[in-house]
C-alpha cells in the first residue's frame, strides 16, 4: 500500500462503518479482513446472528447480483465466498447455542457417472453466504445417497448437478424414486448443470432450473419465502 493511502483501521470503524466495510472486503475476497470484523462485532455486542444477515449475508447478496449480472466471475466468487465461510466458521457454534432461525436446509451433489463440481461447489459457497445450510455429497451420487441425506439433514430442498448430457437422465431417476416412495412432495427439487434448460427441468419433474449459482440462490429463497407463508396461513 502506498503511502498516500491511509490504512483502515477496523477497529476505529463504527457499526454502520464496519458494516459497510464488510460489505467491501467480502467483495474482494479478503478473508482476515472478515475475520478481524467478526470478531470486532461480536466484541461490541452484536448478537452472531445479526452479524451473519447484515455483514456477510448482505455482503454476499451484492456479490450475488454482480455475479448474476456478468460484473463478477467465477473466481472471484469462489475468493468471496471463502472469506464469507471464514466469518461463518467464527459464527456457526455460537449461531447453534442461540438457536438462531435458518433460511433453509439445502441437499446438493452431483448425480451418478458425472465428477464435475465447480458449478455445484460454487451453489454450496453462494447457498451459505445467503444463510443456508448445505449438505454437500460432492460427485457421483446414486440415488440412495440423495434420499438418505434428505431424511437424515431434515432438508427442504435436494439440488442435483450434472455437467454430461449422458449423465443428465439420471436426474429423472433420482425423481422418480422419491415419487415411488411417496416423499416426492416433500422437498423442492432444483437441477441445473451446462446443458441443461427450464424443458429438461419440467420434463424429468424438477420445481425449477438454476442456470447459475446467483439463480439458485433466488429461487432457493423464493420458494422457501413460499413454504413459510403456506405454513403461517
Amino acid at each position: 500500500m502506498s503511502d498516500d493511502q491511509d490504512e483502515i483501521i477496523l477497529a476505529e470503524l463504527d457499526d454502520e462503518e464496519l458494516t459497510l466495510q464488510m460489505h467491501d472486503d467480502l467483495y474482494d475476497g479478503l478473508k482476515e479482513e472478515i475475520e478481524e470484523s467478526v470478531h470486532i462485532l461480536l466484541g461490541r455486542g452484536w448478537m452472531p446472528y445479526e452479524v451473519l444477515t447484515k455483514a456477510l449475508v448482505e455482503g454476499m447478496r451484492i456479490v450475488g447480483i454482480d455475479f448474476r449480472d456478468g460484473i463478477l466471475f467465477v473466481p472471484e466468487v469462489l475468493l468471496a465466498a471463502n472469506a464469507m465461510k471464514a466469518g461463518m466458521f467464527i459464527l456457526k457454534p455460537l449461531l447453534a447455542e442461540t438457536g438462531a432461525p435458518r433460511m433453509g436446509r439445502m441437499v446438493i451433489g452431483t448425480v451418478k457417472g458425472d465428477i464435475h463440481d465447480i458449478g455445484k461447489n460454487l451453489v454450496t459457497m453462494m447457498m451459505e453466504g445467503a444463510g443456508f445450510e448445505v449438505k454437500d455429497l460432492g460427485i457421483n451420487n446414486p440415488v440412495d445417497n440423495y434420499l438418505e441425506a434428505l431424511v437424515a439433514e431434515d432438508a427442504d430442498i435436494l439440488g442435483m448437478s450434472a455437467l454430461l448430457t449422458t449423465t443428465m437422465p439420471y436426474m429423472k431417476v433420482v425423481i422418480d424414486t422419491m415419487i415411488e416412495k411417496g416423499m416426492r412432495d416433500d422437498y423442492v427439487v432444483m437441477v441445473g448443470g451446462a446443458p441443461l434448460n427450464e424443458e429438461f427441468a419440467k420434463a424429468v419433474g424438477a420445481d425449477a432450473y438454476c442456470r447459475d449459482a446467483a439463480v439458485a440462490v433466488e429461487t432457493a429463497k423464493a420458494f422457501m419465502l413460499k413454504k413459510h407463508n403456506s405454513v403461517s396461513a
